[in-house]
């Protein structure tokens, strides 16, 4: 066992290896059908094999963290969480097999408001009903055969992780990025809450209760997010940042241009005002003053003719006009005049009927040539005072948190009539959610900054937002009672490598989460700005949904009789009355859903699982039709013969002689080595690189249909067959964990073993501790030479010559290839660009332009040296 231990394929795989090498085969020889029912016996036999994983959090060197979006437990998956953490835990196997140490946890977006609701409609307390629902599909996600690290879950409602969220709102409160301050809110009536503007329709109704929604002045909890707005934009350029792609955009447009500043400065009505400006240096102006827009809240005060505003920067006071003329900035609601700057702002005073004179003196102090020092003066003095002047365009807002719900974080504020809002000490923490019904005497407290009797405890939650900001760093350090987590863990194993969700998250999740990344990066807890290298955004899995044309009333499938599929066109059965068939996100309201647990009943786990992966890359959508089963079933039942039909072939007894040395077994054999090397090759670059696993899965159909055309004679006698074979189980592990394992065992229990010698494979062990296939290194890959963008030229490299090359290897190789340099005699490289995918291919793509005339043109390789060092 300590042998085993030290020579481990799988560093973290934590596994009872005796156990596992005693395993057999559950089917046994010569079971010839594969049916649904051998399907569900074979799951049931691996499933506590191939499900347990166990990061090692001292092998730092080696780690690779895959996060899924953590799910809302609302009892029940649906195909949407299937597609997920299947392309989640596909990806994860696929790193073990190739020796890293995997970290891939799963946890629960408990709080919010859907489970208050309904907590509520049933009677029951929303701690009841979730906890419920965790259980349930707890259970589901354990039957989908994910291998996901369960000894790191946490759920957002505990108060071991909720101490946690208020632990970091305290931290963001002292570094002043916490504060409160009076806002006119979306207000849901009949949820009775505070909606942020992506949960109101284009009707100006509630995303959930339907309700109209109204506009209501409140004390809100903010969190100034718009302090790091700049360093968010400018993270979007991180190198770091890989396969991002439109959510780049997505995140700069949230964000928008940060062309100004902003300041929060207080009014004369005790609230802050914001402020945005694209000239700091006015609030250095005395003359200064602020129009808002009459429909501006701060309008509506009683007293609002009298309403001012203090300047720090000029020692003044600036006075507040209403007024809808002025040269508002966009997104704004209010315009900063300085007279003493702009011409302009001198003439909107006259016309406005406040005439001001500018002395001499203060057009002396205030003059182009010191603008600069103005501005530096201002923003110095900004962040002094916590005013803001931060960077930030004129359309992006602080983060407003409050939500006024019960099933939530708890804010850990007492409200004290002596001393205000005073931050709950750290030792106090958490603050729990008081009983359901408790009335307003249970909030009453101590002050703990005074000791008054009569203080409160706020009664606002969080917004789930804050709870999902941080989790991924969580995970690392699920249980740590003592802190937020280990800073040294987080050190070692942020970021993600790869995070994978659906892209309804992409903006203000992601937004939020890199946010508090840039805030704990600021403290020196989180050693990178991002936190998500990587982004894998999956599409959602659509459901045919069928409506009544005239009513629009949604029907199931079997009462609709379709007439033309390619044409949408169908009859409701009962009334002959015209259905619109449609492809929709899978809703019960529309009828068009799929039970998970319908699918693994009928078909099983590993087929569920094949069929969601298939056809469509990861990030398409996923028409969900069982036109689309047979493909995969077809080939289980292939895979399966193959295994069967190989181990009949070694069995059966030989009569005829076969010359292994012969020409024509030797070409035989040497077709399997290059169908072996190049299937393996597009299966890892798509599980590797590309994450398309659909193409994976193509492609190992390929080497199916290549082990399905060989004689009996090399299936018998053929070295290449046997790794052949075993590439294709080990390939197909990460994706079907325990039809692999049956297949596998089937393979290894076949006598006359031709490869028992090499150290390619395991035969003691099973698929899941297989090392990943390998190219091997006399094949020949592909060094592709592109110039602007087109293939001019394919060059065979052997592999273990290709992974060796560098950018200028490939340069000196391109400019030795007659196409390249043909077609190059009339142009100048603008630039050139060079990616090596080991084991795999290389890729050279030459920019350039087309030489004027005058111009000398390439005319050999020394010249074209010479341009690329240009």
């Amino acid at each position: 066992m300590q042998a085993l231990r030290h020579n481990r394929i799988l560093p973290g795989f934590q596994i009872n290896w005796c156990r596992r090498l005693l395993t057999q085969s559950c089917t046994g020889s010569g079971q010839l059908e594969l049916t649904n029912e051998v399907k569900h016996r074979i799951e049931t036999h691996w499933k506590e094999h191939t499900n347990n994983a166990h990061f090692d959090t001292k092998q730092a060197a080696n780690k690779y963290y895959v996060l899924s979006m953590f799910p809302y437990p609302s009892g029940n998956l649906h195909m949407g969480h299937v597609r997920v953490y299947t392309i989640s835990d596909a990806v994860a196997r696929f790193q073990r097999m190739c020796g890293k140490n995997v970290f891939q946890p799963i946890g629960w977006d408990s709080f919010g408001l859907p489970a208050e609701n309904a907590a509520n409609q049933r009677g029951v307390a929303p701690a009841d009903w979730t906890q419920q629902n965790i259980a349930q599909m707890k259970q589901q996600l354990e039957r989908l055969g994910c291998s996901f690290d369960w000894a790191h879950e946490l759920s957002t409602s505990s108060p071991q992780y909720y101490r946690w969220t208020q632990s970091l709102f305290l931290m963001l409160h002292k570094h002043g990025l916490a504060y409160q301050n009076e806002a006119l809110v979306n207000w849901d009536p009949v949820d009775k809450t505070v909606l942020a503007d992506e949960q109101v329709d284009a009707n100006g109704c509630s995303w959930r209760s339907g309700a109209k929604v109204e506009k209501k002045l409140l004390k809100q909890w903010f969190i100034r997010t718009t302090a790091f707005a700049k360093q968010l934009l400018d993270g979007l350029d991180d190198p770091r940042l890989r396969d991002w792609r439109d959510i780049i955009n997505l995140q700069r447009h949230w964000i928008g241009e940060c062309n100004g500043y902003a300041f929060t400065l207080p009014t004369s009505a005790s609230n802050l005002l914001r402020v945005w400006t694209a000239n700091p240096e006015h609030l250095k102006d005395p003359h200064a003053f602020l129009v808002l827009r009459s429909k501006h809240f701060l309008a509506q005060l009683p007293d609002a003719d009298q309403l001012s505003v203090e300047n720090p920067f000029a020692q003044t006071i600036l006075p507040v006009l209403f007024h809808d003329e002025s040269e508002f900035p966009a997104h704004c609601d209010v315009y900063l005049a300085a007279p003493s700057f702009r011409a302009e702002d001198r003439e909107l005073w006259d016309r406005l009927g406040r005439a001001v004179g500018i002395s001499g003196k203060d057009e002396a102090h205030i003059n182009p040539g010191n603008w600069e020092q103005l501005r530096k003066e201002v923003l110095q003095a900004a962040s002094r005072l916590n005013v803001g002047g931060y960077r930030v365009s004129s359309k992006l807002q602080d983060w407003l948190i409050s939500r006024q719900r019960y099933w939530g974080t708890p804010i850990p504020i007492v409200h004290c009539p002596k001393c205000g809002a005073v931050p709950v000490p750290e030792q106090q923490l958490p603050v729990t959610l008081p009983p359901r019904d408790a009335d307003k005497d249970a909030l009453r407290c101590e002050c703990p900054k005074c000791g008054e009797p009569q203080a409160q405890r706020e009664t606002d939650t969080m917004d789930t937002f804050v709870d999902s900001s941080w989790y991924y760093l969580r995970y690392l350090d699920a249980h740590n009672a003592n802190a937020i987590f280990d800073a040294a863990l987080v050190q070692n194993f942020m970021p993600v490598d790869l995070y994978i969700g659906g892209k309804e998250h992409a903006v203000l999740h992601l937004y939020y989460a890199r946010f508090m990344n840039h805030f704990l990066h600021s403290c020196g807890l989180s050693p990178t700005t991002e936190p998500f290298s990587r982004l894998l955004v999956q599409g959602m899995v659509m459901g045919r949904s069928f409506r009544v044309k005239g009513s629009g009333r949604y029907v199931r499938e079997p009462e609709v009789e379709i007439v033309n599929a390619k044409k949408n066109q169908a009859l409701l059965k009962a009334t002959q009355e015209p259905v619109v068939m449609s492809w929709e996100k899978m809703s019960k309201s529309k009828l068009n859903g799929v039970e998970p647990d319908d699918m693994f009943n009928e078909y099983g786990t590993d087929t569920t699982r094949l069929i969601i992966l298939a056809d469509v890359a990861p990030t398409s959508h996923r028409n969900w039709s069982s036109a689309t089963f047979p493909g995969i079933l077809n080939w289980q039942k292939r895979l399966w013969l193959t295994v069967e039909e190989f181990r009949a072939a070694r069995e059966a007894p030989s009569t005829d002689l076969v010359d292994t040395g012969s020409e024509a077994f030797l070409a035989e054999d040497a077709k399997l080595f290059d169908a072996r090397n190049f299937y393996v090759k597009g299966a890892t670059f798509n599980y590797r690189h590309a994450h398309q696993l659909s193409v994976a899965i193509s492609k190992m159909q390929g080497l199916t249909n290549s082990l399905r055309r060989t004689p009996k004679h090399i299936q018998r006698q053929g070295k290449q067959f046997e790794r052949a074979l075993a590439a294709q189980l080990i390939m197909l592990a990460p994706m079907a964990p325990h039809f692999a394992s049956e297949l596998w065992s089937k393979f290894v229990a076949v006598p006359g073993r031709l490869n028992a010698g090499s150290a390619e494979l395991q035969w003691t062990q099973d698929v899941l501790a297989q090392r990943w296939p390998d190219v091997d290194a006399a094949y020949q890959l592909d060094l592709s030479i592109k110039v602007n963008g087109y293939e001019n030229c394919v060059i065979k490299v052997a592999r273990n010559q290709l992974d060796q090359v560098s950018h200028s290897d490939a340069m000196d190789i391109a400019f030795n290839t007659h196409s390249v340099t043909s077609y190059l005699i009339d142009k100048k490289i603008r630039t050139t660009n060079f990616v090596l995918y080991p084991g795999i291919e290389a890729i050279l793509n030459i920019y350039v332009d087309k030489l004027e005339k005058t111009q000398k043109p390439v005319s050999s390789s020394s010249d074209a040296g010479k341009l690329h060092a240009e």
